[in-house]
């Protein structure tokens, strides 16, 4: 396993962490404080959402508690022109590459079936609630962009890569086995990021794979490597390195970040039916932003920048529910109007009749 920060938060020198060293001191000490600010943000934000679900102003919320690390880590490490798929928990990554967080949220409150234009959100593609497919998504575009030419010219400024993120408990679906066959066949500019987190709702990974899941990358005839998930260096690494492999036309990889799922799986999960209070307490631990807290202050950060970034985090948050309180159910023709891209009479005659038919009913529609 690829560590880079020790539990206590002091930088490790040994021989396997000393390949991915250098990644670490190219960065500046404002992108280091950053990846701090990430997090700390990313965890807010997602309390307040939480919050916002419990007291009826969201249909449901997946908590990203405990993974801040490894989402943090890895968005930082894609470069602009890169493609990401997530699943529905990567809030810290959506944050990063520009997504409106409140676009999350309205999807949550079943105000949008989308919520954001990729293209408009740093290549951040949409959440898939259907559990693996976005893999599959995200090997055909790395495909495309290979027979595009948009890859695997050499320019790591320039060459595009493609990151599909997901858990452990879609490694046991056949999207992702898909995927991860197509990728290796058509040697994709694509890296597979398998977060970890020890439980597919009430599944624990044990019980879904007897090997370490990293492994199952050399069964499809590409490199895996595991690594600290809680780590945000590690993350930052690790990928890096491995997207700059995949876009200079090495193939595609899998990375595994081992972390954990501090809170339930979503909120209509309750962890303590089938966790143990001893195996969270821990993790909690192992915090990722404790962590950080200590290697930062031990690089000579005081305690005002801290407080700023607390701040900052509330200021956020407290934005997020000002704005979420203010949205309002959209517009039935929405239903039609994205249903084609170009206008269509069908869809005028479906919207018409829709619209007369909600007249009918003088307004108790």
């Amino acid at each position: 396993m690829v560590q880079l920060l020790s539990t206590e938060g002091t930088l490790q020198t040994d021989d396997t962490a000393a390949e991915y060293l250098p990644y670490i001191e190219a960065l500046s000490d404002d992108v280091l404080r950053q990846f701090y600010r990430d997090m700390v943000i990313t965890r807010r934000f997602d309390l307040e959402a939480t919050n916002l679900q419990r007291q009826g102003q969201l249909a449901l919320w997946p908590p990203s508690h405990g993974q801040e690390a490894a989402q943090v880590g890895s968005a930082r490490a894609a470069r602009a022109q890169d493609h990401l798929f997530p699943s529905y928990r990567e809030h810290a990554i959506a944050l990063i590459r520009g997504v409106d967080i409140v676009d999350i949220v309205r999807l949550m409150r079943g105000v949008t079936n989308g919520g954001w234009d990729p293209a408009e959100c740093g290549n951040f593609h949409l959440y898939t609630l259907v559990l693996g497919s976005q893999a599959l998504h995200a090997t055909g575009y790395a495909m495309g962009i290979t027979l595009d030419g948009e890859t695997g010219t050499g320019d790591l400024e320039t060459d595009s890569a493609v990151m599909a993120y997901f858990g452990d408990g879609a490694t046991s679906q056949g999207d992702v086995s898909e995927a991860l066959v197509f990728a290796a066949s058509f040697n994709a500019p694509e890296v597979f990021f398998l977060q970890n987190n020890q439980w597919a709702i009430s599944v624990p990974v044990r019980v879904q794979s007897r090997t370490p899941l990293y492994l199952r990358a050399g069964g499809f005839g590409m490199p895996g490597v595991q690594i600290d998930g809680n780590d945000v260096l590690a993350s930052y690494a690790v990928t890096r390195k491995n997207l700059d492999e995949a876009r200079s036309g090495q193939g595609p990889r899998l990375i595994e970040a081992l972390t954990y799922r501090i809170g339930a799986h979503t909120t209509s999960d309750d962890p303590t039916k089938y966790r143990l209070d001893a195996e969270t307490a821990s993790w909690v631990a192992k915090d990722p932003i404790t962590r950080y807290v200590s290697y930062l202050r031990g690089r000579g950060e005081g305690d005002d920048f801290f407080a700023a970034s607390a701040t900052e985090a509330e200021d956020f948050s407290a934005d997020l529910r000002r704005r979420t309180l203010e949205l309002v159910a959209p517009s039935t023709d929405l239903i039609f109007d994205n249903v084609y891209s170009e206008p269509h009479p069908v869809m005028d005659v479906q919207k018409k009749w829709l619209a007369d038919y909600e007249a009918s009913l003088g307004g108790t529609a």
